[in-house]
């Protein structure tokens, strides 16, 4: 089990609200995401969902902490997660298996999915908050108006909650287990 505070405080996301706050006038980019093998070998991390967690949980804590995009490191590696000039073998979204000419897609590429085709370029981030320990959140508004809200649980259990867009209503609703949901508020409605 995660103990969030501790990893979050690991993230220095305190420093980078700090420096969105102080320079408001620059853009912040998180770069360089990636998750390494560290020793395990591809096939044990192959379709490995706590990878795409992982993302999902960094990109929405980076995300509310200032940053206005999120790049991944290696989106695509071979399979046996170079080629790297390092030698630190990594987990990619994609792995492109050339022995068979396959394409895999891993968890992390369809997490970071949520993100990439539902918040546009431009896009406003959104005060936004979960009245439930174990819900991650983010929200954004789009520039024809629609709000994109992005809610993760890393839990084993369905939580039930309110989904509140300011003077559109509320929508009780679930987060399956070990989920990430994209809700899509229409900005020309304005009722959830």
């Amino acid at each position: 089990r995660f103990h969030f505070p501790e990893l979050r405080g690991r993230l220095c996301l305190d420093n980078v609200r700090r420096t969105a706050e102080l320079r408001s006038d620059k853009h912040l980019l998180f770069t360089e995401g990636c998750q390494e093998l560290g020793g395990r070998s591809m096939a044990s991390m192959l379709s490995d969902w706590k990878c795409g967690e992982r993302y999902g949980m960094n990109i929405i804590a980076d995300m509310n902490a200032g940053c206005e995009g999120w790049i991944d490191w290696n989106l695509c590696l071979d399979e046996t997660g170079g080629p790297n000039h390092a030698g630190n073998l990594c987990i990619a979204p994609i792995i492109c298996d050339t022995r068979t000419d396959e394409l895999l897609f891993q968890p992390a590429y369809w997490y970071l999915g949520h993100f990439s085709r539902h918040i546009h370029p431009g896009a406003r981030r959104l005060l936004c908050s979960s009245s439930r320990d174990t819900l991650e959140v983010t929200a954004w508004a789009n520039h024809g108006g629609d709000v994109a809200v992005v809610v993760m649980n890393q839990t084993e259990t369905e939580v039930s909650f309110l989904l509140k867009i300011a003077n559109s209503g509320a929508l009780p609703t679930t987060a399956p287990p070990r989920s990430i949901t994209t809700f899509m508020v229409d900005g020309k409605e304005s009722r959830l």
